[in-house]
């Protein structure tokens, strides 16, 4: 028997290797050798057919699982995700599988025949020089005679036998006196933690039946607390609790060997925002209000009615679509099925998950980045076990292995989040789509701001339209107010960061004991450091990008982390170095400093208002999903009375405090060389206003801008995305871009520019040539971001009216890489981009 195995390599084939005995199915995940490496692979199929007399078969090493792991509606999906992205079907299965930790990777190392004529000489006293000290010469001696008998040994066993750490095995192999190989092995990844039990009885006897010595004081207190405990106790717990109390943790082991006590291994417990996950609750219950029950009744009329009923659901800011979500889960549920969630950025939402445990209980699982290895395999497992019926993640989650799923959710469907930047690019809104309709199950997709694609799907009768036009409790819109700082230049004469009617309202707002919230949608102190003299921008040394300061005393994380000093930072690749006193090119000491970001902004802020309580939310502040939790209890509590920051502050968080938002210099990205531009700040406008009047007292909202007159801005104060929606895809549809035409950025790259420019040359003059019906080519030119983290970019970019015809070209391009012998990690292929950056 032959199995095919789909690899996590950049090649679009499966490679057959012979079972040698083994028993495996499609599904199921093997151990393979592959370019002198041990590779996990999906078996994608069986046969009994040997390829040709000139191919060798390798062997499966070892079968991981014993039934499939990947049902076959998965398998399918994976094929479809494939195929729809142009990405290698291995690549895309290890995305489906979050169980790296599972897989232990280390390397491994035998003697070379260099290193055994190193060995031979320095055993006849051969005076041969090295560079090595004395003492690593020693020891390297040693390692090259532990590893004489040619068997490979791994890193800590060489250390344990000879001392010779990683550093010298690691020299030894430079020199070619070892040889380094990879290494992979399966381990078990369960999360298990020890449990105290109390013996039934109370004083054993020993083998011969003699009573045993009575209890002394601290071993009496030890079994006093485990009956309190009802007989079981953690044993960290138990230790914890003991310790403080001055019992020594050693009192424990004795009743363990004393038999009055044991240990044994349970799961250990998984947390969701501070909350343990301990059985089934379904008392959290909403009251709807009459727009979000009809929004309800239309959705459960599709899950009754069964079979692919795609919907959108188009709810205001604060109309309540979370309550929604839940009471169609809860139903979901209740007729025997289970219910995925997804979100964009679990980090940003705590409140969700909050939610979902308070409604659930047990019944949730989350899947996310911030889970570490082991947790993510603990937590799939769980879902393919169908112990967890509520899922709740972000976009890698549309892959969870649910048993009977019944409804899929997708929470603020227009975030760009949902689209993976790396192979396989796809996008989580789109694949849940596909996955409901392979499944035959309903899906929902929620935005205050949907996505032009699904408002014109929805438009075109391709998705059902619910809609919930009121806020909760009829509680108003904020109103909105556009400040023209043309006009404030003008009349001050004076370039400011924060117009004089944001201030007076600012200052207002917080004499009345109310919040305020202040987006700038950048990072930093400065975005641009210039030369006067010169005109030279300090950029990145990795990328063309020009680096943000950052004044010192910035970013003390809110868990008490060290500050950072003043540095020059690269967003993109995370390079830093110090901030010059003079130009690097000219020597001038003339340094410009030009924009402003959410640092400078809170320092100016803190001059305005020095009896102000401030906070800031940016990425250099909230560095993970706890910090986010505190800033957001401050801010609740009323700790924080004035907030500023970047679009963080506008994801979906529910201030019930804030009744003024402050939008400065959003509008600049109006200017930036892509399409999706005015949309992306249409939502973003929308986004942040709807963080105003949550609460019980009404909003106001003040856009500082310079294009007042800009139809986003003008729509974006209506609160008119219907309007919006309108006007935009009318610009759309003459210029032939998404949702009416489908696009596709290919993107060449290289560590060296001229191969850059000899594969985006081959490429295009094949493209242009090749004259592909029905596909316009635009392109090679060097891309927007011609350079990031060493590499150098040019791109593409094709267009057509029809998906299957855009879809052949690239396979046909793909076929002409192989063929010119470009290599396939050079070539990048995003279909449906988000931006062409």
């Amino acid at each position: 028997m032959y199995c095919d195995v789909a690899l996590p390599v950049p090649l679009d084939r499966a490679f057959t290797y012979e079972l040698g005995g083994l028993e495996a199915e499609v599904g199921a995940r093997v151990m393979v050798p592959f370019g002198g490496q041990r590779l996990v692979g999906v078996v994608v199929g069986l046969h009994d057919v040997a390829p040709g007399d000139d191919v060798e078969v390798k062997r499966v090493q070892e079968v991981m699982d014993e039934a499939a792991l990947l049902p076959g509606e998965l398998m399918e999906l994976g094929k479809w995700v494939a195929a729809y992205y142009c990405a290698p079907l291995g690549e895309v299965l290890r995305g489906m599988m979050p169980l790296t930790a599972e897989v232990r990777r280390q390397w491994v190392y035998r003697i070379a025949e260099q290193g055994r004529k190193v060995l031979y000489e320095g055993a006849k006293g051969s005076s041969r020089r090295s560079k090595l000290s004395v003492e690593d010469q020693n020891r390297a001696y040693a390692v090259l005679n532990y590893l004489e008998s040619g068997e490979a040994a791994k890193t800590a066993t060489i250390r344990s036998a000879t001392g010779g750490n990683k550093a010298l095995l690691d020299a030894m192999a430079k020199k070619r006196w070892l040889v380094r190989e990879p290494l992979a092995e399966v381990r078990d990844a369960r999360r298990v933690e020890s449990v105290a039990v109390l013996a039934e009885h109370e004083v054993p006897a020993d083998a011969a039946g003699k009573r045993l010595p009575k209890l002394n004081e601290n071993q009496l207190a030890v079994m006093a607390e485990l009956a309190g405990c009802g007989g079981r106790e953690l044993v960290r717990e138990l230790r914890g609790r003991m310790s403080a109390r001055g019992v020594p943790d050693s009192t424990l082991g004795t009743l363990v060997k004393r038999g009055l006590v044991r240990l044994e291994d349970t799961a250990q417990a998984f947390h969701v925002t501070g909350l343990k996950q301990e059985g089934k609750k379904y008392a959290h219950e909403h009251v709807l209000n009459e727009a979000q029950t009809e929004a309800l009744g239309a959705i459960v009329a599709a899950m009754d009615k069964g079979g692919f009923r795609p919907h959108l659901l188009y709810g205001i800011t604060g109309s309540g679509k979370t309550a929604v979500y839940i009471a169609a889960m809860q139903r979901a549920l209740a007729a025997g099925k289970s219910a995925l969630l997804l979100v964009p950025e679990i980090g940003l939402t705590p409140g969700t998950a909050a939610q979902m445990v308070a409604a659930f209980g047990g019944d949730v699982a989350l899947l996310h980045s911030q889970l570490t290895p082991d947790e993510r395999a603990e937590q799939w497992h769980r879902i393919r076990r169908g112990e967890a019926r509520v899922v709740i993640g972000t976009r890698s989650a549309v892959f969870a292995p649910m048993p009977e799923l019944g409804l899929i959710l997708v929470d603020e469907e227009h975030d760009g989040s949902y689209k993976q930047e790396e192979t396989p690019r796809y996008h989580g809104r789109d694949v849940a789509v596909m996955r409901a309709k392979l499944l035959g199950c309903t899906v929902v997709m929620g935005s205050a701001t949907p996505s032009l694609e699904s408002w014109q799907n929805a438009e075109r009768g391709r998705y059902a339209r619910v809609e919930i036009r009121e806020r909760v409790e009829g509680r108003p819109l904020p109103k909105v107010e556009m400040i023209d700082m043309r006009e404030e230049f003008r009349e001050t004469g004076q370039e400011q960061l924060f117009s004089r009617r944001l201030i007076e309202e600012t200052q207002a707002t917080m004499d009345r004991g109310e919040q305020v919230v202040i987006l700038i949608n950048r990072r930093g102190y400065s975005f641009v450091v210039m030369c006067r003299s010169c005109g030279e921008k300090l950029e990145c040394e990795n990328c063309a990008i020009s680096l943000t300061y950052h004044k010192g005393g910035d970013e003390q994380s809110l868990n008490g982390e060290a500050r950072v000093g003043q540095r020059l930072e690269c967003h993109y690749c995370g390079y830093r170095r110090t901030v010059p006193k003079a130009c690097p090119k000219c020597q001038s000491e003339h340094l410009y400093y030009l924009g402003a970001g959410s640092q400078q902004g809170e320092e100016r802020l803190q001059e305005l208002f020095p009896g102000a309580r401030i906070g800031r939310m940016d990425r250099d502040t909230v560095r993970s999903r706890g910090d986010m939790e505190r800033l957001l209890g401050r801010l609740q509590s009323g700790e924080i009375n004035l907030l500023v920051g970047t679009q963080m502050i506008a994801k979906g968080h529910d201030f019930h405090g804030v009744t003024l938002v402050g939008v400065v210099g959003a509008d600049f990205a109006l200017g930036l060389p892509d399409f999706r531009a005015a949309e992306r700040v249409f939502q973003l406008l929308t986004q942040v206003s709807g963080r105003a009047g949550r609460g019980e007292l009404p909003g106001k909202v003040l856009v500082q801008t310079y294009q007042p007159g800009h139809y986003v801005n003008q729509f974006a104060r209506e609160h008119d995305y219907t309007g919006f929606a309108a006007r935009e895809l009318y610009f759309r549809q003459a210029m032939r871009y998404p949702p009416f035409s489908v696009l596709a950025n290919v993107i060449i790259q290289s560590e060296r520019l001229e191969e850059v420019l000899e594969w985006s040359t081959k490429l295009g003059r094949w493209l242009q040539g090749r004259k592909l019906e029905g596909v316009r080519v635009l392109g090679p030119a060097a891309a927007p971001n011609s350079r990031l983290k060493r590499i150098y970019r040019h791109h593409l970019v094709l267009k057509a009216d029809r998906r299957d015809v855009l879809g052949a070209a690239l396979r046909e391009m793909l076929a002409v890489v192989d063929r010119e012998e470009i290599p396939r990690r050079a070539v990048v292929l995003d279909v449906d981009p988000m931006h062409l950056m």
